[in-house]
């Protein structure tokens, strides 16, 4: 009798550990092996690539995987159910094809969008209609804006950037730009740029290193406190998209990045701007007012 009561209370103690353990998982909103897919802006993959590390290591039971692909590749893939979450440097509903009503939109960050240029080149600086009229064909040569007799090579980014949209929108009016070339991402058009004399493209200020020159437009360059009072007016805010009936584990990972400590230290150090650091708001019809 003594034994077996002895392995009645045995059995006893390993059921309430499992269901202790089930309802860790439970209670916390994710079970084990749970699966986030995170795909789109390339503007953002550096920020929910650095910030993975430290998510997983307190939610290690997340498969978590991240990936680029433009922001209307994020938009569709979430709204087709093929990933959990879609990042996106524009809001969902200037996509064609893409119904809004049907995600929901968490801002995670702000990034800023700056010119650059080949290193070499003898430029600093360009005012916002020399920067539009290069895009749109009217300019040619650097000889045009104060540089070198050299022609100018124009860099795109493809028609499913959001970079791409934010800049047509804020730089060219929403005109299309000249036919050149066109690359899928961020790291691909600094390389580029980076190899061609008299090249000009646009990243998202995550991708600058000392490899390509930063210009300045207007004379107003795209630091933290520049763009948080929309006095440098090339930026977006970086979306994370995802179906209103969002996965715990998807919801878990946005709000990690939304945090003020991931805020005040990955956002920042990846050279984006926090959320909770801008001073103004900006519209899906591209209104500013502040906060």
């Amino acid at each position: 009798m003594e034994k077996m009561n002895k392995k009645s209370i045995f059995g006893l103690v390993f059921i309430a550990l499992i269901a202790f353990c089930w309802w860790d998982y439970e209670s916390h909103g994710v079970k084990q092996t749970s699966k986030v897919t995170n795909v789109g802006s390339t503007a953002l993959q550096p920020l929910s690539e650095s910030a993975a590390a430290g998510f997983l290591k307190k939610n290690p039971v997340i498969n978590l995987i991240v990936q680029g692909g433009g922001s209307g590749t994020g938009l569709s893939q979430v709204q087709n159910g093929t990933v959990e979450i879609g990042s996106s440097d524009v809001y969902a509903e200037s996509k064609k094809g893409i119904n809004a009503k049907k995600l929901t939109d968490h801002i995670v960050a702000i990034s800023a969008i700056v010119p650059i240029v080949n290193k070499k080149l003898n430029i600093k600086n360009l005012t916002t209609n020399q920067l539009r009229d290069i895009f749109l064909g009217k300019i040619t040569n650097w000889k045009q804006v104060g540089g070198p007799n050299l022609e100018i090579t124009i860099i795109n980014r493809a028609s499913g950037s959001g970079t791409r949209a934010a800049f047509q929108e804020l730089i060219l009016k929403g005109k299309e730009p000249l036919k050149a070339q066109e690359q899928d991402s961020n790291g691909s058009v600094k390389q580029i740029v980076k190899a061609t004399p008299g090249a000009i493209s646009y990243v998202a200020t995550s991708y600058i290193d000392n490899s390509i020159k930063t210009l300045t437009i207007d004379g107003i360059d795209a630091s933290s406190k520049n763009v948080e009072t929309n006095k440098y007016k090339l930026w977006s805010y970086e979306h994370m998209y995802t179906q209103k009936n969002a996965s715990a584990a998807a919801v878990k990972f946005i709000e990690y990045i939304q945090s003020k400590e991931v805020q005040n230290t990955l956002v920042k150090r990846a050279h984006y701007i926090s959320i909770y650091d801008m001073k103004v708001v900006r519209d899906i019809n591209g209104v500013v007012r502040k906060k």
